[in-house]
């Protein structure tokens, strides 16, 4: 996983050039935060949530709302996912749908966020937007950012695989155990018609 708190990262949207920084995962539109600032949950399009992020950034700094909107956090986690035999790293989406903005509540910061294209609305009670609490977002973000990398892969107790790699190479078996911490999948072949386990990794196995 990219080490993101000892660094910043910059990227840009190609379609307009305009730099998106990110610090701990989190786009920053002005570090400069408003005491009266807090924590909002806003559902979007599932799917889309980076693009509407970066939109809205564009759109606070166009609109002159950078007093008012201040940083966009898309949850989200490093994993390994093994498909066809190979491992590679995804970002997965922890909340897909939402996305958190820290931002002064006001009638034009709220609307400014809630015509965003891709933006369904804020979550709160009623149609008054619920801030959230200070510490659940430090927590969400520390768990984004620390939290190792996993293994992913379409694996289940029962399935029928095949070996594609070690001595036991093309032997047909069926899966006893997965564990996705480890990227490994136990597997019971048949040798010598006895039911022996074997413990693969992801990459060594293909889903019959």
């Amino acid at each position: 996983m990219d080490n993101m708190d000892e660094t910043k990262k910059t990227d840009t949207n190609e379609e307009t050039q305009t730099p998106i920084v990110m610090d701990d995962k989190v786009i920053v539109v002005n570090p400069d935060i408003d005491p009266r600032a807090h924590w909002y949950v806003v559902h979007t399009y599932s799917g889309h949530e980076n693009k509407v992020a970066i939109t809205l950034k564009q759109r606070a700094e166009a609109g002159g709302f950078t007093d008012r909107i201040f940083k966009i956090f898309v949850p989200h986690q490093q994993k390994i996912v093994v498909s066809e035999g190979k491992k590679r790293a995804v970002d997965e989406k922890l909340f897909p749908g939402y996305m958190m903005v820290q931002m002064r509540m006001e009638d034009d910061s709220w609307y400014i966020v809630r015509t965003t294209p891709g933006v369904t609305g804020f979550v709160g009670m009623g149609s008054t937007p619920t801030p959230l609490a200070e510490s659940e977002v430090r927590t969400l973000m520390k768990f984004a950012k620390m939290e190792a990398p996993k293994f992913e892969a379409k694996f289940a107790v029962g399935d029928s695989v095949k070996v594609n790699d070690g001595p036991f190479k093309d032997f047909l078996g069926k899966v006893d155990e997965v564990n996705d911490e480890q990227g490994k999948v136990r597997v019971l072949v048949s040798v010598f018609g006895r039911e022996t386990p074997l413990e693969l990794d992801f990459t060594q196995v293909t889903q019959l």
